[in-house]
């Protein structure tokens, strides 16, 4: 592992740690040149289903893209970061569950608002409202007297 201060290509493990539920191994390593240490994390490697856009187009799915997301809808809000994790995780799991090759970007939407439902419900709206692409009032409305 290269060193992300130096450049060094010699750093050393110095400790390694199991997460909670499993998932991915914690390691602290140190730098043989500079002597500065930083943490890497190990998970497996496994293939999530493309996602098919609205337009057709396909693309790579990405963590960081739902994070992003996730985290608009929740700016200001009173969830905390291991919440969000959990939450993303559980819609990485089921992503990985339905054992196929492509998933519609809308199936992805259902399930971030499922879990914002779960966190936070200013935030389910607020994500359900650009997701649904709200024009006015009423549709604000007609979703927090049917959903919330």
């Amino acid at each position: 592992m290269k060193c992300p201060f130096c450049g060094h290509a010699d750093t050393q493990v110095v400790e390694t740690r199991i997460a909670e539920e499993g998932d991915f191994i914690r390691r602290r390593r140190q730098c043989a040149s500079c002597e500065k240490r930083f943490t890497t994390y190990e998970r497996p490697d496994v293939n999530f289903p493309a996602v098919v856009k609205k337009d057709g187009r396909r693309i790579e799915f990405e963590r960081g893209k739902l994070r992003g997301s996730m985290n608009l809808a929740l700016r200001k809000r009173p969830v905390s970061t291991e919440q969000v994790d959990k939450a993303i995780e559980r819609i990485e799991e089921k992503l990985l569950n339905l054992g196929v090759r492509e998933v519609p970007s809308s199936r992805i939407g259902e399930l971030v608002m499922r879990e914002l439902k779960k966190l936070d419900k200013v935030a389910y709206v607020r994500f359900a409202s650009v997701y649904r692409s709200f024009e006015d009032v009423k549709d604000f409305t007609a979703l927090i007297k049917t959903e919330v």
